[in-house]
């Protein structure tokens, strides 16, 4: 039974010796030690951004009622919506309603993540839209929003693209362009 143990404890030691990393590779370094989130080339972000802010945008909530599927939209609301609003690797990033207030907004609220709007938590399901940034042949950009636009949490950005719905109704801006407010 004495040898049955020894062999077993063996085992897992060499298993956890294994799995903690005995290799050659570097270690991958988690994201916030990594600002380059992308493994893709660099892309360039201006034939993105517009120069010009598209007239006629619709708030969140509103072009997330009245958008048809395939419909050409307008939209306009800052990025957040949850801790991380981004897609890692791509230019994918969530915008939220300019009429819920991130936690920044309340005099007083010392929240060490405000774009995440967890004071707004029950209206954030009708008011965020997934914005996606596509290239001319319709395909995701390979690229991190942040570096490919120049924007940040709690940016507000004017996005011009179409809609597209899926079965539960929830809305994602195929954008062809983006037009990054600034105060």
């Amino acid at each position: 039974m004495k040898s049955l143990k020894c062999v077993l404890l063996l085992s897992l030691v060499t298993s956890l010796t294994y799995l903690a990393g005995c290799s050659d590779e570097t270690p991958t370094p988690s994201p916030s030690e990594q600002p380059n989130l992308s493994s893709a080339p660099a892309v360039d972000g201006s034939k993105f951004l517009l120069t010009d802010k598209p007239e006629g945008a619709g708030d969140v909530i509103k072009v997330r009622e009245d958008a048809g599927d395939g419909e050409d939209v307008v939209i306009v609301g800052r990025i957040g919506g949850s801790a991380n609003p981004w897609i890692k690797g791509r230019a994918a990033f969530s915008i939220v309603d300019g009429s819920l207030k991130a936690c920044s907004d309340i005099e007083g609220d010392s929240c060490p993540i405000p774009w995440d709007y967890c004071c707004e938590t029950s209206k954030l399901p009708t008011a965020t839209a997934l914005v996606k940034v596509v290239d001319e042949d319709g395909e995701l950009v390979k690229a991190d929003a942040r570096e490919l636009l120049a924007v940040k949490e709690l940016s507000t950005v004017v996005v011009k693209g179409k809609a597209q719905r899926d079965e539960a109704g929830n809305l994602t801006i195929l954008a062809t362009g983006v037009f990054v407010q600034t105060k």
